[in-house]
């Protein structure tokens, strides 16, 4: 992608990121006295969030000055119609997994997203992504679920 998009996201990203530890600390504590209660993953989600942004500025910001120092020139900041369709794809798809996650499920609807994540980023591998969105989503489940007792929308019962 492009340094500007790049940098963009990266503190876009932040922003969410803080916006998810703040209203993660504003959910109650579990009532059973347990360790993991509903605002764990949450709060954990937020602060992954800012700190892989944080990690994205940072790495963005080292190419452009390194780019600058050897090139002497200025960075490319045009996105090719290849990765705004891409992104298009993928930011449709998030905003149809939050729509089908309730209805359809959890296991179901992250197998779905993943597959078409991957196969958007890099065509092929059919069997590797079908495999890896698989077991991410049945052991995702299986441990937020299973393990740890929380609840995820499991199977749709029509």
């Amino acid at each position: 992608m492009s340094q500007t998009f790049d940098k963009i996201s990266s503190i876009t990203f932040f922003i969410i990121g803080i916006l998810f530890v703040t209203e993660a600390t504003q959910i109650s504590d579990s009532a059973y006295g347990s360790t993991v209660g509903p605002k764990t993953f949450p709060l954990g989600l937020g602060i992954v969030l800012i700190l892989l942004s944080l990690r994205l500025f940072y790495e963005t910001w080292k190419q452009a000055t390194k780019l600058k120092i050897v090139r002497n020139t200025k960075t490319p900041s045009k996105t090719t119609s290849i990765e705004l369709k891409k992104f298009l794809i993928l930011f449709i798809c998030a905003i149809a997994y939050v729509f089908f996650l309730e209805i359809v499920g959890y296991v179901i609807t992250t197998f779905i997203f993943l597959l078409i994540g991957f196969q958007t980023m890099e065509r092929g591998k059919t069997l590797s992504s079908i495999s890896i969105s698989v077991a991410f989503s049945v052991g995702i489940y299986y441990v937020f679920s299973v393990i740890l007792g929380g609840s995820l929308p499991s199977f749709p019962t029509f």
